[in-house]
């Protein structure tokens, strides 16, 4: 299926590492040309050149802070400049992943850690969807794509359930808004996801349990359906496709990505 995304531009968010880069990846790969924007410029600056050379796009590395007005402001900016025109796409992955610190119990959660968490997550999610929904409405077409994940829908996690569930409401609103301007709005939900950080967290596990690494995979792939972590890659071609033109029929609603919940049924 092509997806006709050849010559569209889009911003990645959180796109140094992880989901980010590999949606970053995904889309260059359909013939998009990207701006990655994260915090560290040196991680940022290594993504885009990878990124460039094995899709022979255009991928750019522009240096934010999306808990920042101005920096989001003037990051978006820059992206449209260099890229030669308004931002199609625009996908939110610039948040730490839930899974891999212990969550704070409720003792333990400051309002000072919360409002790091949501600043983040959900108003860094505001600010960059606000500078470039103009340039989407005026050429009457865009895809806006937040990564939130599963913590949305299970406990054990408050602040990532509640930071979740705030990117989920703010997707929908978001559609509801934007729809009628031929901006579609989706939100995804990854569970636990293989990344870069995914080989050290499992060697340490299996460091402090005295089992094997395969042992500890296997612990932790039995929260989903198919018995093993999901891939980034994985998880970035639904998002790449939520990204497409032929995702129209899909606005506000939220993607699960992270091989099925076993014993649920969401309807």
């Amino acid at each position: 299926m092509d997806l006709q995304l050849q010559g569209k531009r889009a911003l990645v968010t959180g796109g140094s590492r992880g989901i980010g880069k590999a949606i970053a990846r995904g889309l260059a790969a359909e013939g998009c040309d990207v701006a990655l924007l994260a915090r560290g410029a040196e991680a940022l600056e290594a993504a885009a050149a990878d990124l460039a050379a094995g899709s022979g796009r255009r991928v750019i590395a522009v240096v934010a802070d999306t808990t920042l007005d101005e920096s989001v402001r003037a990051a978006v900016a820059a992206a449209s400049a260099r890229l030669g025109g308004s931002i199609d796409i625009l996908v939110n992955a610039a948040a730490e992943p839930a899974g891999f610190a212990q969550p704070p119990a409720l003792s333990e959660i400051t309002s000072e850690f919360f409002a790091a968490e949501m600043n983040t997550k959900v108003m860094g999610y505001v600010r960059t969807a606000r500078e470039v929904a103009s340039g989407m409405r005026a050429q009457g077409w865009g895809r806006i794509v937040n990564v939130s994940g599963l913590a949305a829908r299970q406990t054990g996690n408050a602040v990532g359930s509640m930071r979740n569930v705030s990117v989920a409401a703010l997707t929908k609103n978001l559609a509801d808004e934007l729809g009628p301007h031929g901006i579609n709005v989706t939100v995804v939900h990854p569970g636990l996801t293989r990344t870069e950080r995914t080989g050290p967290t499992v060697a340490a596990r299996a460091l402090a349990q005295g089992v094997s690494e395969a042992e500890v995979e296997a612990q932790m792939a039995a929260g989903n359906s198919i018995r093993r972590i999901v891939d980034a890659d994985e998880v970035a071609c639904v998002v790449v496709f939520l990204c497409s033109p032929r995702s129209v029929a899909i606005n506000g609603d939220a993607i699960p990505a992270g091989g099925g919940a076993p014993r649920t049924i969401h309807y």
